[in-house]
């Protein structure tokens, strides 16, 4: 068993680093306190191979093992959450279904713009009844001569507002349950597909959230992902692997708790000597430490499996209950560790803690991954 990484693993994450320090550990603060998506950041990204590390060379990727783009992800999210979690998001969601299930025209026409980070994509498949259950969404694809209109809401949508191209999810025959789901590459500009709402979240802020709308909306039928009935596998190997992205980001915030954890309790005096001589800040920075090196192995672990070519949809579902539990869990330490200094508005610490909560949410709850995980047991 080796875990070494490779020399080419090794540069590759620290030019991430080094570039995460420069252009994005600067601006994370301003990036959630206005909630701006970072356009500079990713088109810098593009311009070094970053955001498509781990496409197809064939359609402008790196070519890269997924190991390698994950660790890309981490030292983003090392420096701002919510952007490593828009590039993990940016794979994960949006280009491994169409690297997956797409047809040769399709992956010609999305990847290499998805792989510069010229293209944004957008994944619609919750609804506002139909969250967890999926198989409870009620948008339909009818089709009609060469197009299919699609009528129903998504509500939770990362990216719709700048979003280029939709992955999106509608019932093509409703009776036939999760069989009947379909899939579905969306441009942007579509006809009868219109933004909704925009959401003000408490973390994540630099993640635009929004509905999206099918009121009519034609679409031709060349845009069909796979096959019709296909959209419920499509939808479930996506969320696969974007959890995988989302265990990575949710390590680094417990990582990023760590480092401040350390650097603060050093500096602070209390009863003439620094608090990290107290050992119950030991304690916290032990269990932190610790942690966080599960939190890493199973998530490189769930990467492994992916790149292997096995069925990793199990270990995503333990690496994503793990980390983003971790996560929540170190973030309230690091708060604590830090006391009023930690609460107050505007403190890594407090941002980070906004935005750990959402990775017990999104891209399946930390329920959800306990029933699939349940269930692998028992069987």
């Amino acid at each position: 068993m080796d875990f070494k990484l490779s020399e080419e693993q090794e540069l590759i994450r620290a030019s991430a680093r080094e570039f995460a320090l420069e252009y994005i550990e600067p601006i994370a603060g301003e990036l959630d306190e206005k909630s701006l998506y970072p356009y500079e950041v990713f088109a810098k990204l593009g311009e070094l191979g970053m955001m498509g590390i781990s496409y197809p060379a064939e359609y402008g990727g790196g070519g890269q093992s997924f190991i390698t783009s994950m660790l890309v992800t981490e030292e983003i999210a090392r420096a701002c959450p919510a952007t490593g979690f828009l590039h993990g998001y940016s794979y994960g969601l949006v280009g491994h279904p169409i690297i997956t299930f797409a047809n040769e025209e399709q992956k010609k026409k999305w990847l290499p713009g998805l792989a510069s980070g010229k293209f944004v994509g957008a994944f619609s498949l919750t609804e506002p009844g139909a969250g967890t259950d999926v198989g409870a969404a009620t948008t339909t694809a009818v089709k009609d001569g060469d197009v299919y209109i699609l009528n129903g809401a998504k509500t939770f949508i990362t990216n719709a507002i700048m979003a280029d191209v939709f992955v999106a999810f509608a019932f093509t025959n409703k009776d036939a349950g999760p069989k009947g789901m379909s899939a579905f590459l969306i441009p942007k500009g579509t006809p009868g597909l219109v933004l909704g709402e925009h959401f003000d979240k408490m973390g994540i802020r630099a993640s635009q959230t929004s509905e999206v709308l099918f009121k009519d909306c034609a679409v031709p039928a060349d845009c069909l992902l796979g096959k019709e009935g296909d959209g419920f596998r499509i939808a479930m190997s996506a969320l696969d692997a974007g959890r995988i992205g989302m265990a990575a980001t949710t390590t680094v915030i417990a990582q990023a708790c760590l480092d401040e954890s350390v650097r603060y309790s050093k500096g602070r005096v209390q009863f003439k000597k620094p608090i990290s001589s107290q050992q119950a800040i030991q304690w916290f920075i032990a269990d932190m430490s610790t942690d966080i090196d599960a939190a890493r192995f199973l998530y490189l672990y769930a990467a492994w499996v992916k790149d292997q070519g096995k069925s990793f949809s199990l270990a995503a579902s333990k690496a994503k209950l793990f980390c983003s539990e971790c996560a929540v869990k170190h973030t309230s330490k690091a708060v604590q560790i830090q006391g009023g200094y930690g609460y107050i508005k505007g403190s890594k610490a407090e941002r980070l803690y906004r935005d750990a909560k959402i990775t017990e949410i999104g891209e399946g709850t930390s329920e959800a991954q306990r029933m699939i995980i349940a269930g692998a047991a028992l069987r």
